[in-house]
């Protein structure tokens, strides 16, 4: 789930220091945490791995959990570089916490001695439900996010997503990969809602190219 904050008005690419010596490395990342592509990749990450899943619903418990473990580490990578996006540095703790909870839930997903049914739906549920909970919190603080709405439904989305994934019992894997390709298919999808509405509000901005002055949490 990922939240950006309105464009500045007539901002475009920043200079790349006047042409001299390599970009800093922090001001790359920043620029492609900004873009609305970056965005999307998100939400195609969270919609490859669903739709697998629902594919392919006699995975054993172990490829689900590498399928799974795999998808957390991806979402981990993609927060971040979004973590750079972000104006203020103050204001990317939430994110790098976020990245860490994704990296943390993806390895622990990759563990051999935790691939059971109760501890696959805890890790990913937890991940969901911490996740939806920092989002919602960033779109209500933030009140020139553009498509506010947008991204404040797609973090309730997530929280419900969680809450259903830990308190739903499951027992047998195969309930468990529809249940997790279910919630992935509409998460991926609540993302790539909330890329097309980043995109929309640059080009309102006369943001040139696929990114703008803002932040992605």
């Amino acid at each position: 789930m990922t939240t950006s904050r309105g464009p500045v008005p007539g901002a475009g690419p920043d200079p790349m220091g006047g042409g001299a010596g390599l970009a800093d490395p922090a001001e790359q990342l920043a620029r492609l945490g900004r873009s609305w592509t970056w965005i999307l990749g998100m939400a195609i990450a969270t919609l490859v791995p669903g739709i697998l899943a629902l594919v392919w619903p006699d995975v054993t418990l172990h490829v689900l959990a590498v399928l799974v473990g795999l998808y957390l580490l991806a979402m981990g990578g993609f927060r971040f570089v979004a973590v750079f996006g972000r104006e203020e540095q103050g204001e990317r703790l939430p994110g790098l916490l976020l990245a860490v909870l994704f990296v943390v839930g993806g390895v622990l997903c990759l563990r051999n001695p935790l691939q059971t049914i109760a501890a696959l739906s805890l890790i990913v549920g937890g991940v969901w439900l911490v996740s939806g909970i920092v989002t919602l919190y960033t779109a209500i603080a933030t009140k020139d996010l553009p498509h506010r709405g947008v991204v404040m439904a797609v973090a309730v989305l997530g929280i419900a997503a969680g809450i259903v994934v830990l308190a739903l019992p499951t027992e047998s894997a195969r309930a468990l990969t529809r249940l997790l390709g279910l919630w992935l298919v509409l998460l991926g999808l609540a993302e790539t809602a909330v890329a097309l509405a980043w995109r929309s509000a640059l080009r309102r901005a006369g943001v040139t190219g696929h990114e703008g002055s803002g932040t992605v949490a």
